[in-house]
């Protein structure tokens, strides 16, 4: 089992999340890897990578199929937003700047790799936007019923096409960092998008970490603005912790 192969599902699974949160979170211009200010760096600290235990470090090759673990994967958005005069009023929120999560771990899905030719098939992952949660019940319950309407849009799906900047080699239990290239589609609208991503694999188990930052304009969805009340920003960041099983 390829380390090359395991990152290529942990990334992907890690995108199919990451595009859910960020819809939960709103607009953006591109696509690629222009992390919010304030967001990226709040959200990496907010939540620790999981643990790895030791490894064999022997070379990982072959093809290999590596399946989500139901619950020990988790998704989230992270944006920066700004309340106005009139939050407290409306809200019973003080006026000033914020920097908001939303995560799920309703997340699913496979990915097959050859590790030796770098290469994926019948892979695809899917998260379920409908269960983004922050710590505002009204954030959530706009999310889903107005923009982006996940109520009505829920799922987000991350179909892997390449990996770059990868190690020659990989070793059972060595930690590796590469980018992830897919395919997101959200609301029936696709990006390519690519993670940054750290993972490694131990044994059956890949894990790791991948995020991405870029704006959600580009799935047409308008980020909040609410006269004198809130304005979210446009660039969010998308993180993904993943655990998967080899099948």
């Amino acid at each position: 089992m390829s380390k090359k192969r395991l990152m290529i599902l942990t990334v992907v699974l890690v995108l199919s999340l990451a595009l859910l949160a960020a819809c939960g979170g709103q607009n953006a211009p591109a696509p690629t890897s222009a992390p919010a200010a304030e967001s990226a760096d709040a959200g990496a600290s907010d939540t620790a990578a999981p643990a790895e235990s030791a490894g064999t470090g022997e070379a990982l090759s072959g093809v290999h199929t590596y399946v989500l673990v139901p619950g020990e994967s988790t998704a989230s958005y992270t944006v920066n937003e700004e309340f106005l005069s009139r939050a407290l009023d409306k809200l019973g929120i003080e006026a000033g700047k914020k920097v908001v999560t939303g995560s799920t771990s309703d997340v699913e899905g496979s990915i097959t790799v050859d590790l030796d030719n770098n290469t994926v098939s019948d892979s695809s992952i899917t998260v379920n936007l409908a269960t983004l949660a922050t710590d505002q019940d009204r954030r959530d319950k706009w999310v889903q019923e107005k923009d982006p309407q996940f109520g009505k849009f829920p799922t987000a799906t991350f179909v892997p096409t390449a990996i770059q900047n990868a190690p020659d080699a990989y070793l059972d239990g060595e930690k590796v960092s590469f980018q992830l290239v897919g395919d997101l589609t959200v609301r029936d609208i696709t990006q390519q998008v690519t993670f940054d991503v750290t993972a490694t694999v131990t044994g059956d188990t890949l894990s790791g970490v991948a995020e991405v930052g870029m704006n959600i304009s580009d799935f047409g969805i308008a980020p909040p603005n609410f006269a004198e009340t809130l304005t979210v920003a446009d660039p969010f960041t998308l993180r993904i912790e993943f655990t998967a099983k080899e099948q």
